[in-house]
C-alpha cells in the first residue's frame, strides 16, 4: 500500500525492526560492537538519514548512555558525523551516502601504520628468518592491499557518479 499522495510504498515498521537488528548483527559477526551496529542501522533505515539521542533512544528502546556511546564509536570510525540543529543545543547524528568510502579510506592510514610497525619487525628478527619472512610477506599483503585500496576507491568514485548521479 502506497502512503497517499506520494507513490511511495508505506513503511513496514515490525520489518523495518527486523532488518535493523539483522543488519546490527551482520554488523556485530564482523568485529563492531553491538550498540554502534544497532545504532548505525538505525540511522541508515531513517529517511533523513539522522537522528537525535532521543530518536535513536527511543527507536531502540536503549539509554541515552548507550546512544552516546554507540555515536561516539560510529563517529571515530567514521561512520556517522555530528551536527547541532539550528538553534539548539541538541546535537543530530547524521550517516552519509559515502560512510563506506570514508570509513575506508580512513582504514588506509591504519594500514600505513601497520606496515611501518611490520618494517621494523622485519628489521628487527632479521629478514632471513622465519619470523623475518612472516612478517615481510605480512608487510607485502598489505603493501598490495594499500594499492588495490586505492585503485578500488577510483573506480567506486566513476561507478557512484553513473549510477547515482546527483541532480
Amino acid at each position: 500500500m502506497a502512503k497517499e499522495g506520494t507513490g511511495q510504498p508505506e513503511r513496514d515498521p515490525e520489518g523495518v525492526s527486523r532488518f535493523v537488528e539483522h543488519f546490527a548483527a551482520q554488523l556485530v559477526m564482523a568485529g563492531m560492537p553491538r550498540m554502534p551496529a544497532r545504532v548505525f542501522a538505525a540511522l541508515l533505515v531513517s529517511d533523513a538519514g539522522a537522528g537525535t539521542s532521543a530518536e535513536l533512544g527511543e527507536t531502540l528502546r536503549i539509554s541515552p548512555a548507550g546512544v552516546s556511546g554507540a555515536v561516539r564509536y560510529l563517529a571515530q570510525q567514521h561512520l556517522v558525523s555530528r551536527e547541532r540543529e539550528p538553534g539548539s543545543r541538541r546535537e543530530r547524528y547524521r550517516v552519509h551516502g559515502d560512510q563506506w568510502y570514508e570509513a575506508l579510506t580512513n582504514r588506509e592510514a591504519v594500514i600505513r601504520r601497520w606496515q611501518d610497525a611490520l618494517r621494523e619487525g622485519v628489521a628487527s628478527v632479521g629478514p632471513d628468518s622465519p619470523a623475518g619472512r612472516r612478517l615481510g610477506e605480512t608487510l607485502a599483503f598489505f603493501e598490495f592491499v594499500e594499492k588495490e585500496v586505492e585503485s578500488i576507491m577510483d573506480r567506486w568514485r566513476v561507478h557512484r557518479e553513473e549510477r547515482f548521479e546527483r541532480e
